[in-house]
Parts: C-alpha cells; sequence; structure tokens
C-alpha cells in the first residue's frame, strides 16, 4: 500500500499533466502486476463495491478516536473529505503493515457479507497498521470516493510510456467488460486475450462545443451535419453471432434493450454501430423523459416496452465485415452506412441519422433554430474527410447546440459543498412565484465564479432562517438566471416539473425578488418544450 499512497501523494501534490504522467509511469513500471492492475480499475472507474456504510465509518472512528460523534460530525465540513476526517482524528497506529494495495482491497471485498461485528474488527485492526497517507487511502477504497486529478486519458498515456504500447491500442484494450477479478495485467494489457475482443467496443469519438462563428469551419460542402438527438449513446456490436450494447460510459446495456437483439438478423456479422438509443414512435424521437425509465433497468416488463419502444439512431459505421474501419473518411464510412441501412424492413429497429440539407451557413443556422421545435438539441457537424478517433478532439467534430432555455427564480435553501467547497455553500434550491408563495422547482450548483460563491456563503451564514441538518433556509432575497436544457412533467416534484441540466447563468442582483418568474411562467414552457 505504500507504494501506492506515495502515488496518491505524488498526484495529489501537483497540477502539471507532464509530472502526473511520469509519476503514474514509473509506478506502472515498478509496481507488482496486481497492484497495476487494480490502479488501472480504480483510475478508469472500476471500483470495488462499498462493503461499509460511511455511517458505520463515522461511530467507529469517533468510537476509537475517544470523541463523540457530534464532535466527528463537525469536523467533516471543515475538514470536507470523510477518509481524509476519519485519517486524522484517529490515534497512532500502533503496528506496521507491508501489505499490497491489492491484498487490502481483496480483504476489503472478503468482508462483502460478513457481519457488522467482523466488519468493525477488520476495519480497526488496519486503522491500527496504517500510517496516516495509507490510512487516509484505506478509507478511499472503502467508501469508493476517488478524486485523484487523473483522467483515463492520462493514465493511458503513463501507461504507454511505462510499457511501450501505442496508446491509441491501449485504450481500445481497456475499454469494455473487465474487472480485476476476470482478467490479469498480462492479459489485459500485454497479451490481449482474443475472446475479450469479441465484447469489446471502440472509445467513443467526443465533440466540442463550437466556439466561434460556424463559417470560420470553412465551405459548408466539407461538413455533414445532423441533428443531435437527446438519447444515450451508444455503440451496438454484432460479432461471431453475438451482440452487444455499450454506453458511452462503458455500461453493458444489451439487457435493457431486448428489442435490439433483432438487428443481429439483418446486420453482417463483424458489424459496428456508433449510434443513438432513442424512445421512438410514428417514425419521430420521443423525449428523453420516455426513455429515462428504461435506463436503470435491468429487466424491462411489457408495459413499459410498450410505452417506450426505442430505436438505434445510427451515426456512424465503425467496423464492417470485421475490419476496423475508423481511420477512412467519414465520407467512406456514411457510404458504408447508409448502404448498410437501405434495404432493411421498416419494422426494424435502426435508422440512418439523415444529413441536415444545407448549402450554406444560414441554411444550417435556420435548422439549428428549429431543433427544439423537433426534439433535437441542436445540431452535430463533421468534418466529411475525419477519421474516426478516440476522445475529445477539436477540429473535425463539434456540438452546436441550441441556446439553453432560462429563468429567473429566487434562492431558498442553501447547501454547503464538498471537496475543496466544503467550506462554501454552493448547493442551492430555487423557487417561482405561485401567488404569493414561492414553489421550489429545481436544484443546482454550478455557474458561479469562486468569488460570487465565497460573496453569497458569507450571506447565507448572516441570513439563515431555519436549518434542517446540512440544509440552511434564507431569507428570499436573491434571484439567479438558471439555464437548462429541457423541461418535462414530473410528478415526483412538488412543482410537478424537472429540468435537464440546471445551473446557474448569472447571480441577477439587478432584480428585486418579486420580479422573479412564476409557476404560470414554467407551466407555458412545459407546454411549449415538454
Amino acid at each position: 500500500m505504500n507504494r501506492f499512497a506515495a502515488l496518491f501523494t505524488a498526484l495529489d501534490q501537483t497540477t502539471k499533466t507532464s509530472v502526473k504522467t511520469a509519476a503514474l509511469a514509473a509506478y506502472f513500471r515498478d509496481a507488482p502486476d496486481d497492484d497495476k492492475l487494480w490502479t488501472i480499475a480504480l483510475l478508469s472507474g472500476r471500483r470495488p463495491r462499498r462493503t461499509v456504510t460511511t455511517t458505520k465509518l463515522r461511530e467507529w472512528a469517533a468510537e476509537v478516536a475517544g470523541i463523540p460523534l457530534w464532535l466527528f460530525e463537525e469536523c467533516y465540513p471543515v475538514v470536507g473529505d470523510l477518509s481524509e476526517t476519519i485519517a486524522l482524528v484517529l490515534p497512532p497506529a500502533t503496528r506496521q503493515s507491508a501489505h499490497s494495495l491489492s491484498h487490502w482491497i481483496t480483504s476489503l471485498r472478503a468482508l462483502d457479507k460478513a457481519e457488522d461485528a467482523e466488519k468493525k474488527a477488520a476495519i480497526l485492526s488496519a486503522w491500527d497498521q496504517l500510517p496516516p497517507t495509507e490510512r487516509f487511502v484505506f478509507n478511499k477504497l472503502i467508501t469508493g470516493g476517488w478524486r485523484m486529478g487523473v483522467s483515463q486519458k492520462l493514465m493511458t498515456r503513463a501507461l504507454s510510456q511505462a510499457t511501450g504500447i501505442d496508446e491509441p491500442d491501449l485504450t481500445h484494450r481497456l475499454m469494455g467488460d473487465w474487472s480485476p477479478e476476470t482478467t490479469s495485467f498480462h492479459t489485459l494489457v500485454e497479451r490481449p486475450d482474443p475472446d475479450a475482443s469479441l465484447s469489446r467496443p471502440y472509445p467513443f469519438y467526443l465533440a466540442y462545443q463550437i466556439d466561434g462563428a460556424p463559417e470560420d469551419l470553412g465551405p459548408v460542402t466539407d461538413w455533414l451535419a445532423e441533428r443531435k438527438w437527446d438519447g444515450i449513446r451508444g455503440q451496438f456490436i454484432l460479432r461471431e453471432g453475438q451482440h452487444f450494447l455499450w454506453s458511452r460510459g462503458e455500461d453493458l446495456m444489451t439487457d435493457r434493450f431486448p428489442e435490439l437483439a433483432q438487428l443481429a438478423d439483418f446486420l453482417p456479422d463483424g458489424t459496428v454501430l456508433d449510434a443513438e438509443v432513442l424512445a421512438f414512435a410514428n417514425e419521430k424521437p420521443l423525449s428523453f423523459a420516455r426513455l429515462q425509465p428504461r435506463i436503470g433497468r435491468k429487466t424491462v416488463p411489457k408495459k413499459l416496452l410498450a410505452e417506450a419502444p426505442v430505436i438505434l439512431m445510427a451515426y456512424d459505421l465503425l467496423e464492417w465485415e470485421g475490419t476496423d474501419i475508423r481511420a477512412r473518411p467519414l465520407s467512406e464510412r456514411r457510404a458504408l452506412l447508409e448502404g448498410l441501412i437501405a434495404g432493411l424492413p421498416g419494422r426494424v429497429p435502426l435508422r440512418l441519422s439523415e444529413a441536415v440539407p444545407a448549402s450554406s451557413w444560414p441554411d444550417l443556422t435556420a435548422a439549428r433554430a428549429a431543433s427544439r421545435e423537433i426534439g433535437a438539441e441542436g445540431l452535430m457537424l463533421k468534418r466529411l474527410s475525419a477519421p474516426y478517433l478516440a476522445g475529445r478532439k477539436k477540429g473535425d467534430w463539434w456540438k452546436w447546440k441550441v441556446d439553453p432555455l432560462t429563468i429567473d427564480a429566487v434562492m431558498i435553501y442553501a447547501q454547503a459543498g464538498s471537496g475543496r467547497r466544503a467550506t462554501l455553500y454552493t448547493d442551492f434550491t430555487f423557487a417561482v412565484w405561485k401567488g404569493e408563495t414561492l414553489v421550489p422547482f429545481a436544484k443546482a450548483y454550478s455557474g458561479l465564479t469562486d468569488a460570487e460563491f465565497r460573496e453569497i456563503t458569507n450571506w447565507v451564514r448572516k441570513n439563515t432562517k431555519e436549518r434542517f441538518g446540512p440544509v440552511r433556509s434564507v431569507a428570499p432575497e436573491h434571484v439567479f438566471e438558471i439555464a437548462f436544457e429541457g423541461i418535462q412533467a414530473s410528478p415526483r416534484h412538488k412543482s410537478g416539473v424537472a429540468l435537464r441540466f440546471p445551473r446557474m447563468l448569472r447571480w441577477r442582483r439587478d432584480k428585486p425578488a418579486k420580479e422573479a418568474n412564476t409557476f404560470e411562467d414554467l407551466q407555458q414552457m412545459l407546454a411549449q418544450y415538454g
């Protein structure tokens, strides 16, 4: 564990990408294979399942530290991190340990079905043989709250430097359905298992929001414009008669959308599609709200299948007849995709993402402006000569989203953030007027500058009316402009509506609370855009 704790410290003490890459590369050269594999898993989101609740950890830490639980709870928001709070309050260890990272993870996993007494004894024993930094890391393993400041791309770059394997190849090898329990470092990284590649998706190509005038991109004829639909980005894979559906977050979704299984009867083997899973009826995409009930379900009842039927809206062809064609220009991949879909019967749940016709940039500007009326988020612009790359790149793919919807609302509740924002009030609840009453309808925690967060924090401390645990009720004085991507009816919310991706656009210091928007304004927006 000391080697991994040293890596954690090195990464935490710098913001320089080159320094982090060097530290990771040195670790991957020298650490045991089991530890390297678990480090890759942790940095790519494959964390071990939590075996002990944070409530129990708080109680046990307070008991070992010899302090009342209320005092521990007062320390927690000041420190801003539970794992660090525990590491700080515990007395010095009385023993020493040289166990590895993989040893401690295996020990924690063995506690999964243990009784609380056994869990407590194991956790307290570990605390008593680990120095502070290793305790901190151990607590992170329990809670799963990793924030190491390392992206998967940076980790892959460091692994490439340590192994000599090309970064794009490594990026592909680390995709898919694997865990340290099902593979080894040698099999995953050094000698990939051919059977594992059967279901493995390709790294997704991601776009930036366009950051200038579209005319700056050159002739419009160099670009493919498509609608940006609001669904679940995924890859449909058909290899050796088996099909798989992966989300952009590397979540295997095959069983959640059983109606897509029939595609295996119509597509040639060795096909991989980059596509969007959309709720779809009468040849029109439905709102994301219709799709949402299916996202978290592992099995889908017939009623839900009927209420929210789905299709794949195909954007790109990544593999054709078993050959990776990502390096070929989009124009060629698109021609193959069009030919693939053209002959399919209409009952097959697969559609081609149609090109938005345009002879000029003003044509596309007009098409973008009409996006919300047809349920789209805007346009995607893709250079016809571009290959399909991995990750978020600038130059060949751009998102051209419509401007967000906005509404002016009154802040009525505030809550402190976590981590580095633990001493600031950053999470707010907003309300609109319904007669003389303020009705809460949204929460937001992003959009302000650090200086604005500090200013509103000082105000909250002086203007708190009531306390509900960590939440503070405040005087309804401040108005904020709230931006959001969509609005939908929601019986779970008191206001009857739910917003998609709400955030604070600006602090309306110029507007008194009485001039904030009303509940009727929300209803009109729901009728128009819901």
